[in-house]
C-alpha cells in the first residue's frame, strides 16, 4: 500500500473535517519568517500576501513574540466589566493617529463595522432614518449586515432576504451620492480603497465633497480601512493618504473608523473610532463583547505601532511599494503581456491580468511567490511594511518572468 504523504494527509483532512467555504491554494504552510513562508516540504515563498494585510512586521517578528510572551505571563484576559492599562494606552494611540474621539475594541473586521453600523441605527433613531449607504465593488464584511452593506452581488449571492436598511451606490462619486440621498439616510460606508473588488482608488476629490455634503447634511461618513489602514499607503489611514493635499484636512475627519486586519500584526483584533461628536450614542448595556479589547490583544497591537512608528516603516512601505507600481506600469498592456493594468499604491497594489485571478496566483505561487487572489482577473500585493528593495526586486522579477509566460 503507498504511503499518504503528510501533504495529501492535511488535504484530506482539511476536506473531511473543515467546513469547505474557502477556495484555498494547494499550499501547505510549516512556518514563517520576515516576509517569507515555507512549506512542510521546505519550499520558501515570498509572502506578498501578508495573511490578506495582515501581516504588517512580516512573520513571527521579535517585537510581536515578545509582545506576547510578556502579556500572557501578567494578564491573558479579563472581562469588560474591568478597566486595564493596554486597553486605554492603545485607545489613546488610535485617537492620536486619527482624531478626537473614542475606540470601541472588538475582534475582527467585520465586529468592526458592525459597531459602527449600530452607531448610525441609534443616532437616527429620534429621526427615524436607518438606512446605511455604500459603493458598488464594496466589501464590508460577512455578517448579514456585512453582507447586506456590501457592494458585490457575489457575497450576497444564498444569503437572501437581505437586511433592510442598506442600499448599495452604483458608481463612486460625488453626483451618484447625492443622487441616492433619501429621507431614511442616516450614513454612508466607504473604503477609501476598495480591496476586494480589485484594488481600486476612490477618487479624492469625490471623498472630500462626499464628506462636506455628510457634515451639511448630518449624515454619519464612516471610513472602512480595515484592509487599507494601517499605514499600507504611507499614512495611517488611507483617506489621509488621499486627502493630505487638501487645506481642509483638519475639518475633514470621518464621523466613524474601522480598523482590523494589520492592527496587531496577526493577532486578532478589531477597533471602531467613533468621532467626538458622536462617540457616546453607545451608551450603556447598549453594545458589547466578551473577547473584545483584551489585555494580551491591546498590548500586541501597541506594541505593532509603535514598532512601525519607531522604524518609520511607513516611509520604507510607500517608496517600496511605489516604486513596484512604477516598475510594473511599464509593462501595461504590452504585446503579449498578461498585465491590462495595474492599481494602488504603497503596500497596497492590484494587477488586472488577462486571466482569472485565482490562476494566476496558483501559477506565482509555483514560482515561489504568494498574492492574493481578487474578484474577476485582479491579483492584489500586500506586501509587510519592513519588506526590503531587496525583497521587492525578487518580486519584480517573478512578476515580470510570470507576466509573458504565456509567449
Amino acid at each position: 500500500m503507498q504511503e499518504i504523504s503528510q501533504e495529501q494527509l492535511i488535504f484530506d483532512g482539511y476536506q473531511q473535517y473543515i467546513v469547505p467555504s474557502y477556495r484555498r491554494l494547494p499550499l501547505v504552510v510549516d512556518h514563517g519568517e520576515g516576509s517569507y513562508l515555507w512549506d512542510i516540504k521546505g519550499k520558501k515563498y515570498l509572502d506578498f500576501t501578508g495573511g490578506i494585510a495582515v501581516n504588517v512586521l512580516g512573520h513571527s517578528h521579535p517585537v510581536i513574540r515578545e509582545a506576547l510572551q510578556h502579556q500572557s505571563e501578567k494578564l491573558i484576559h479579563c472581562s469588560n466589566l474591568y478597566f486595564h492599562e493596554p486597553a486605554w494606552r492603545l485607545s489613546r494611540k488610535i485617537v492620536s493617529l486619527i482624531g478626537q474621539g473614542k475606540v470601541f475594541f472588538s475582534n475582527s473586521g467585520a465586529e468592526a463595522n458592525e459597531c459602527l453600523f449600530k452607531v448610525a441605527r441609534r443616532y437616527g433613531e429620534s429621526s427615524n432614518r436607518f438606512e446605511i449607504l455604500s459603493f458598488e465593488g464594496s466589501f464590508h464584511g460577512r455578517t448579514l449586515a456585512g453582507i447586506a452593506a456590501t457592494g458585490q452581488q457575489r457575497i450576497k449571492k444564498g444569503f437572501g432576504p437581505p437586511m433592510p436598511g442598506f442600499r448599495t451606490i452604483p458608481k463612486a462619486g460625488a453626483k451618484e451620492f447625492v443622487e441616492s440621498l433619501s429621507e431614511k439616510t442616516v450614513a454612508l460606508i466607504v473604503e477609501p480603497i476598495q480591496g476586494e473588488s480589485g484594488v481600486h482608488i476612490f477618487p479624492s476629490q469625490d471623498l472630500v465633497e462626499i464628506r462636506q455634503i455628510c457634515w451639511e447634511k448630518k449624515i454619519l461618513f464612516f471610513v472602512d480601512e480595515i484592509q487599507s489602514g494601517m499605514w499600507r499607503t504611507g499614512q495611517f489611514l488611507a483617506w489621509q493618504s488621499l486627502v493630505a493635499e487638501t487645506m481642509l484636512y483638519q475639518n475633514l475627519l470621518p464621523d466613524g473608523v474601522s480598523l482590523a486586519k494589520g492592527l496587531a500584526g496577526g493577532f486578532p483584533i478589531g477597533a471602531s473610532w467613533i468621532n467626538t461628536e458622536y462617540c457616546d450614542v453607545l451608551d450603556e448595556g447598549s453594545h458589547g463583547t466578551t473577547f473584545g479589547g483584551s489585555p494580551l490583544a491591546c498590548h500586541v497591537a501597541l506594541t505593532v505601532l509603535e514598532e512601525i512608528e519607531r522604524k518609520g516603516l511607513n516611509k520604507n512601505i510607500l517608496a517600496m511599494g511605489n516604486y513596484l507600481l512604477s516598475s510594473l506600469k511599464q509593462l501595461e498592456k504590452k504585446p503579449q503581456s498578461l498585465l491590462q493594468e495595474v492599481r494602488g499604491m504603497g503596500g497596497m497594489l492590484g494587477l488586472e491580468l488577462s486571466i482569472p485571478s485565482f490562476q494566476a496566483a496558483i501559477a506565482l505561487l509555483e514560482r515561489g511567490l504568494l498574492v492574493a487572489p481578487s474578484s474577476g482577473n485582479t491579483i492584489r500585493l500586500l506586501p509587510p511594511l519592513n519588506v526590503s528593495f531587496d525583497q521587492i526586486q525578487e518580486a519584480e522579477s517573478i512578476l515580470k518572468h510570470f507576466l509573458f509566460s504565456l509567449l
